[in-house]
């Protein structure tokens, strides 16, 4: 994972641990206050979501201990695609130039430009150079792609 993914899950489990959870522990004494548990409505969607809740917390600290953080800024450059940079590639089709960023699968976000590693279009171009022509097959069929530029940002 990059160093900005594991800044925001460590980030969003402080906010889970500090905020959220004591929220939701005032919410079920809250609800248990009100009398019969059998049907007490707020009690039960309270316990749900302590659930989630800690589901969350949990599958965070076990990602966060099997990471592999990278700090692409760190690593010289050397003009091939590898996990972490930032990708101009131009579209062959029509010449249009797409950026995107090789993050972790958790930190994939299109809309951000971030391409999970695991992607096809990530798994073609990584160990690739500047001017290398890339084929990627999509659910359309093959589109090539030329990579133009890689940056350690």
């Amino acid at each position: 994972m990059t160093v900005e993914g594991e800044e925001r899950l460590r980030a969003e489990l402080s906010n889970l641990k500090s905020v959220v959870r004591p929220q939701i522990v005032e919410a079920i004494a809250e609800a248990r206050a009100h009398g019969d548990l059998k049907e007490n409505a707020e009690y039960h969607a309270a316990k749900d979501q302590q659930g989630f809740s800690e589901g969350r917390i949990k599958e965070i600290e076990g990602k966060l201990a099997d990471a592999q953080v990278i700090d692409i800024t760190k690593i010289t450059p050397t003009g091939k695609v590898i996990f972490g940079a930032t990708v101009t590639l131009i579209d062959v089709a029509d010449d249009s130039k797409k950026r995107y960023r090789i993050v972790g699968e958790d930190e994939a976000d299109i809309s951000q430009e971030k391409i999970s590693v695991m992607s096809p279009l990530a798994r073609a171009i990584v160990g690739k150079s500047v001017g290398d022509a890339v084929v990627v097959q999509t659910p359309n069929g093959e589109h090539g792609y030329e990579v133009e530029r890689v940056e350690h940002l």
